[in-house]
């Protein structure tokens, strides 16, 4: 099992995309793993044939434990799958105390390769993807190999009753991803039985009440970070800012793509512009960094999780640029492809519940930054105008919460003001 992650410590098998017996090729891609943060392909350092598959999917090793025997040639996968046979009940003791993989026996010798497949190199589905050319799509269970699906899609399908089988996948190499499942939906039933078909995914699937679910890996990970957080001593500043003249650039820019999550994050960059101590970190608890780069993350929830893609340089980049950028990291959190440096390199933290109606909310501190801002909704409210009049106006409230042994109070409310300034006169964002 490869380290996709540097917090990763024990990957899940998702799906075998090569079958017991099949000849592989160096570069091919043999199974999907599941990290703490994103689906990711493992490919075969070696030719030969994948001999013996020991750890099935939906099942979980730690970082290092075989997964798989790879032979050089056919003569040699009896003698793998004898192995895989008489070993393992000694493998599960192995991988407990000493995770690193058991080299082959004498019968098989040098020409059946147990850590083959365990030091496989790790690639994207999005980067085959995106050295693709042409829009093509393929069936992902092609040639009666295993259906290859995201996670969240298998779990869509089940609900919604549909066969993966044959299903044109639209993903990363064919990949059958949530987006298909629904259009299938749609294409089976009428517009009225397909919405409630759908039902389960916004509603939330029936639970059996009493029942024990063990945490994802992805939510074993979103723990960690939030216990590690509690370690840092934070505060929170709150600020109310003044919406008209931002909510009427989005209207003339929502036509050509422009998010308003790609809106808040170039304002966000900006103000940190200005203030760097702001957009610096502490990870070592006796100093900290000025960040040379100014990298947006913003929280998105998916299925059993939760991650933060993040807009890196978002203070050189323009709102149409920065909105393409979000869109792709979007589809791609939620098929759980996200390369690492897609999530793990942020230097401050957007939370918007705004959407949901929420006016206000705090958010917690992610590990190895040093402030997150969470934004509420934008709402009208009646103020007192300058000349003595009550006028009405869109208000939301914004509340930042910081590392304090970093960033004091007054760095805080300075920031906040500068970010107030450019979200009530947002010119510059369209620079």
């Amino acid at each position: 099992m490869p380290a996709l992650s540097s917090t990763m410590t024990e990957g899940k098998i998702v799906s075998w995309i090569k079958s017991e017996g099949e000849k592989l090729s160096k570069g091919d891609s043999v199974v999907v793993v599941e990290s703490d943060k994103a689906d990711m392909d493992v490919e075969s350092f070696y030719d030969g044939y994948l001999a013996a598959i020991m750890v099935e999917e939906g099942h979980s090793v730690p970082i290092g434990s075989p997964i798989a025997l790879l032979a050089e040639s056919e003569d040699e996968i009896a003698a793998a799958v004898a192995q895989k046979s008489s070993s393992s009940s000694a493998a599960t003791t192995t991988t407990a105390n000493n995770p690193a993989p058991a080299p082959a026996p004498d019968s098989i010798a040098s020409d059946v390769t147990p850590s083959a497949i365990t030091s496989a190199n790790i690639s994207s589905r999005s980067s085959v993807a995106n050295g693709a050319t042409g829009s093509s799509v393929h069936s992902a269970s092609e040639g009666g190999k295993r259906v290859v699906a995201s996670p969240y899609a298998r779990k869509l399908a089940k609900e919604c009753g549909v066969d993966l089988i044959g299903l044109v996948g639209s993903g990363p190499n064919g990949r059958i991803v949530a987006k298909d499942v629904e259009e299938a939906v749609a294409a089976k039933v009428s517009a009225g039985s397909a919405s409630e078909a759908a039902k389960p995914r916004s509603g939330g699937a029936a639970v059996e009440l009493g029942s024990v679910v063990p945490f994802t890996t992805m939510q074993s990970a979103v723990i960690r970070n939030m216990v590690e957080s509690l370690a840092v001593p934070t505060f929170r500043v709150g600020y109310t800012i003044t919406t008209d003249a931002l909510d009427s650039l989005y209207k003339k820019v929502k036509s050509k793509g422009v998010t308003m999550t790609a809106i808040l994050a170039k304002a966000t960059a900006l103000a940190l512009v200005k203030h760097p101590v702001v957009n610096s970190s502490c990870r070592d608890g006796k100093s900290f960094t000025y960040n040379s780069s100014i990298n947006i993350a913003v929280a998105v929830a998916i299925d059993g999780g939760l991650i933060t893609p993040v807009l890196q340089d978002a203070d050189n980049i323009d709102i149409y640029s920065l909105s393409r950028k979000w869109k792709e990291l979007v589809n791609k959190a939620r098929a759980k492809q996200l390369q690492p440096h897609e999530y793990n390199t942020g230097t401050f933290t957007l939370s918007n519940l705004g959407m949901f109606g929420v006016d206000r909310f705090d958010a917690i501190l992610p590990p190895g930054t040093g402030a997150i801002m969470a934004v509420g909704a934008s709402q009208p409210a009646l103020v007192g105008t300058k000349d003595g009049r009550i006028g009405l106006k869109n208000q939301m409230q914004v509340n930042v919460t910081a590392d304090h042994r970093v960033i004091y109070g007054a760095d805080l409310a300075a920031f906040l003001q500068t970010l107030a300034k450019i979200i009530e006169d947002p010119k510059d964002l369209t620079l």
